[in-house]
C-alpha cells in the first residue's frame, strides 16, 4: 500500500462510498427539507471511533457528531454482541448527538466475523415532538421540551413505533428513517467490496496510511502559524428569555510547533435556554474555524483531529450537561467559530476575516392536523476578507451553503404558501476598503393560517468590522400584514400565529467590512451601485462617493 496511486484510489473510493450513501438518503427521504435541500450526511468510521471518510456534502457538525456518538453506541452495545444486519440509532445530545430531530444511524461492517468498520448516516427528520413542529423550540428551558430523546438503540419495528407515536408527521419520519438505513446499507456494500479487493490487512494498512498522511499534512500546516497566544471573544445577542442579556464565548488559541490548542475556558456557563451546544458541535466549530487558516487541500478525517486539542469546559455554553437544552446549538458554536476567526486573524492578519451574518433558521407549520411543515433557513453575508469583499448571503457555514436552501417551486407545491420574492439587501454589507457580503430578504406569503417559529442571532448586535471597517447591518424576522405594515418579531419566537394573506419576511444580517471605507476606490463603489449592492445614498454616506450628473464625485 506504499504505492501513491493505489493510496489515492483507495482514499477516493472511501469518500465515494460515503458520498453514495448520502445520495441514497436524499433520493429516498420523504421530508421536503431533505429532498429539496440535499441536507444529508454520511461517513465511514472504524470500531476505534476513528473518522475515516465522509461525503463531500457532510457538514463538520454532522461528521463530528457521528464520530463522538459511535463510542457511545459501542458502550451500550459491545462489539461482541453485534450481529450482521444490526442497525443502531440515537439522537442524545449529551452522547454525541446534535439535537432531538437529528437522527444518527450506524451499521457495523463485519470482517472475519467481527465488526471492524461502521457506515453512518444522519439527517434532520421532519418532526419528533417538542414545543413546536419541526424540532424548533427556541424558548425551551430544558431538553424535554425539545422532543423525543433516544439513547443508543437497536433500530427495529418497536423503535419505529415509538418514533411514529412521537411525531406530528409520522409517515415522513419513518420514510426518512428507512432512507437513513438504506444509505448505510449501500455504504456497507462498498466497504465490503473494498475488503474483497484489498484484503483485510491491505484495507487496514491503507486506512492507517491515509490518516497518518493527513496528520502529517495538518501538523506541517500548523507549524506555519506564528507562535503565540491569541485570545478573542464573541457575544450572543440573548437567550430568547432575557432579551437584554448577552452571553459570551471566549477562546485562547495557543500556537507554536506542529499542534494547536483551542481553549474555551472562561466561556459563560450553560443556561436554561436554547443557546447551549453539545460537545460534538463545539468540536466541529473549532476544527472548521482552524481549518479555514490551513491548506484547504488537507483531507478531513481523524488524522486532522490528532493535531488540534480542543478544550470545552463542562457545563459551559459549549458543553452542556443534562437537562440543559441543546437545540439552539448553532448560536454558541457560531460565536465560538467567530472568536477563533478573530484570534487567528490577529495571528495571521494577511488572512483576516471580519465577522459575518449568521444562519437564520425558521419553521412554518400547520396550526393543527393534518400537519404540514416547512423547515428552512437563510444565510447572512460573509465578513470581508483581507483583499476580498465578502460573498453575499452565503454565510460562514461548515456545510453546503446555499445549495441546502430549498428551491421555491418544490416548497410551494408541498405547502400552502408562496415564495413571493428573494433578493439581496443593498447597503447591508459592512462598509470598508473591502466590503462585507450582503444579507438577503425572502418573503413567504401564506395561503392558510400557520405557526411560525424562529431562532435567530446577530439581529441585535451587528457583526463588527476590522481595521476601520464598519459593522454589517442587522436583519430580522418580520410579520407583513395584509395592509403592508411590518411588525418585527423577536429573534427567538415560538409558534407565532400568522393568518392567511399575511407574510413572513426573513431578512439576514450583512457581514462586517475590513479597512477604512474611504480607501475603497470610487470606481469600485460605483460598480457596487450599478450592481445594486450599494445605494446612491449609501455610496455618499458610507464611502464619501457622490453619484449623479451634477454631484461632485470623490
Amino acid at each position: 500500500m506504499n504505492d501513491r496511486l493505489t493510496a489515492e484510489v483507495l482514499r477516493n473510493a472511501l469518500v465515494v462510498a460515503a458520498e453514495e450513501a448520502g445520495v441514497v438518503v436524499i433520493r429516498s427521504a420523504w421530508s421536503t427539507f431533505i429532498v429539496e435541500g440535499s441536507d444529508a450526511s454520511a461517513a465511514i468510521l472504524d470500531h476505534r471511533g476513528r473518522l475515516i471518510a465522509h461525503s463531500m456534502a457532510t457538514t463538520l457538525m454532522n461528521s463530528m457528531a457521528l464520530k463522538v456518538a459511535l463510542p457511545e453506541v459501542i458502550k451500550d452495545f459491545p462489539l461482541g454482541t453485534m450481529r450482521p444486519g444490526d442497525v443502531f440509532a440515537l439522537n442524545d445530545a449529551y452522547r454525541g448527538g446534535v439535537h432531538t430531530n437529528d437522527l444518527l444511524v450506524f451499521r457495523p461492517v463485519f470482517v472475519s466475523g467481527r465488526p471492524v468498520y461502521f457506515t453512518a448516516t444522519m439527517i434532520h427528520v421532519s418532526d419528533l415532538g417538542g414545543l413546536s413542529a419541526g424540532g424548533m423550540a427556541p424558548l425551551a428551558t430544558d431538553i424535554f421540551l425539545e422532543g423525543l430523546q433516544l439513547p443508543p438503540v437497536r433500530l427495529d419495528a418497536t423503535v419505529e413505533s415509538i418514533l411514529r407515536a412521537n411525531s406530528r408527521t409520522p409517515d415522513k419520519v419513518i420514510g426518512d428513517v428507512r432512507a437513513l438505513v438504506a444509505g448505510t446499507a449501500v455504504a456497507a456494500a462498498r466497504v465490503e467490496a473494498l475488503l474483497s479487493e484489498y484484503g483485510e490487512a491491505g484495507l487496514a494498512e491503507g486506512i492507517d496510511a491515509y490518516l497518518d498522511h493527513t496528520e502529517a499534512l495538518t501538523r506541517a500546516a500548523l507549524a506555519g502559524l506564528p507562535a503565540g497566544e491569541f485570545a478573542a471573544s464573541y457575544p450572543i445577542d440573548d437567550d430568547g428569555l432575557n432579551p437584554d442579556l448577552a452571553h459570551q464565548v471566549r477562546v485562547r488559541v495557543l500556537a507554536g510547533g506542529d499542534d494547536l490548542v483551542v481553549d474555551f475556558a472562561g466561556t459563560d456557563p450553560q443556561v436554561p435556554a436554547a443557546i447551549n451546544a453539545s460537545a460534538s458541535q463545539s468540536l466541529a466549530a473549532a476544527v472548521f474555524a482552524v481549518r479555514c487558516f490551513l491548506d484547504p487541500a488537507i483531507p478531513m478525517n481523524d488524522g486532522c483531529l490528532r493535531a488540534i486539542d480542543v478544550r470545552l469546559p463542562e457545563g459551559s455554553l459549549l458543553n452542556a450537561r443534562r437537562p440543559y437544552p441543546c437545540g439552539g446549538r448553532y448560536v454558541p458554536i457560531y460565536a465560538a467559530m467567530e472568536a477563533i476567526f478573530q484570534a487567528l486573524s490577529d495571528a495571521v492578519p494577511e488572512r483576516a476575516i471580519a465577522a459575518s451574518g449568521i444562519l437564520q433558521p425558521f419553521s412554518i407549520a400547520a396550526v393543527g392536523a393534518p400537519y404540514w411543515i416547512h423547515l428552512s433557513y437563510d444565510f447572512g453575508g460573509v465578513g470581508a476578507r483581507q483583499g476580498l469583499d465578502g460573498p453575499d448571503a452565503t454565510g460562514v457555514h461548515f456545510g453546503i451553503g446555499r445549495n441546502s436552501v430549498p428551491q421555491a417551486e418544490p416548497v410551494e407545491s408541498r405547502c400552502p404558501l408562496l415564495v413571493e420574492s428573494l433578493e439581496t439587501i443593498a447597503d447591508s454589507g459592512g462598509p470598508g476598503r473591502w466590503r462585507g457580503g450582503l444579507g438577503s430578504r425572502t418573503v413567504y406569503r401564506f395561503l392558510s393560517a400557520c405557526h411560525v417559529t424562529t431562532r435567530g442571532d446577530r439581529l441585535r448586535l451587528a457583526p463588527p468590522g476590522r481595521d476601520g471597517g464598519l459593522p454589517g447591518r442587522v436583519g430580522g424576522f418580520f410579520r407583513e400584514r395584509a395592509d403592508g405594515s411590518l411588525e418585527r418579531l423577536p429573534s427567538k419566537v415560538n409558534n407565532a400565529r400568522f393568518e392567511a394573506g399575511e407574510a413572513l419576511v426573513v431578512a439576514t444580517t450583512g457581514g462586517g467590512g475590513i479597512g477604512d471605507p474611504y480607501r475603497r476606490p470610487a470606481e469600485e463603489v460605483r460598480a457596487d451601485v450599478r450592481a445594486g449592492r450599494v445605494t446612491e445614498a449609501g455610496a455618499l454616506t458610507d464611502y464619501g462617493v457622490a453619484l449623479g450628473t451634477r454631484a461632485k464625485q470623490r
